[in-house]
């Protein structure tokens, strides 16, 4: 059974920065994709940031110069997230899916990904 975990989220003033983890376990496939979204209350989920197990990344426009997502082996990943505004205050997902490197590139929704973390709260204030 596949388990994510997500931590790291808080408070913090506009201008700071979180580092947000996720951890996935029971995962067995060799080939993924793994996602960071977030959602707002009334909102769609809003994919921000995608990793494949080759390496290959994507980030949203919206917080390229900001955001950057990483991971250390095949099962921790990380969103770190700078120069934080106010607009980026929004319950952070983590989510994983089978994949190949193309299909990540495109999986910009939510019902894209299988597997998914409970969420990990960041609050901007101004």
């Amino acid at each position: 059974q596949v388990h994510v975990v997500e931590s790291g989220g808080g408070s913090v003033q506009a201008g700071g920065s979180l580092r947000l983890s996720c951890v996935i376990s029971g995962y067995t496939q060799s080939s993924y994709c793994m996602g960071w979204f977030r959602q707002t209350p009334g909102q769609e989920r809003e994919r921000v940031a995608s990793i494949h197990s080759d390496g290959s990344a994507r980030i949203t426009d919206s917080v390229k110069d900001r955001f950057t997502i990483s991971r250390d082996n095949a099962k921790n990943f990380y969103l770190e997230m700078n120069s934080l505004k106010p607009e980026d205050t929004a319950m952070y997902y983590c989510a994983a899916v089978p994949s190949t490197p193309r299909y990540c590139v495109n999986a910009y929704n939510h019902e894209q990904y299988r597997y998914w973390g409970q969420g990990t709260q960041v609050a901007v204030s101004s």
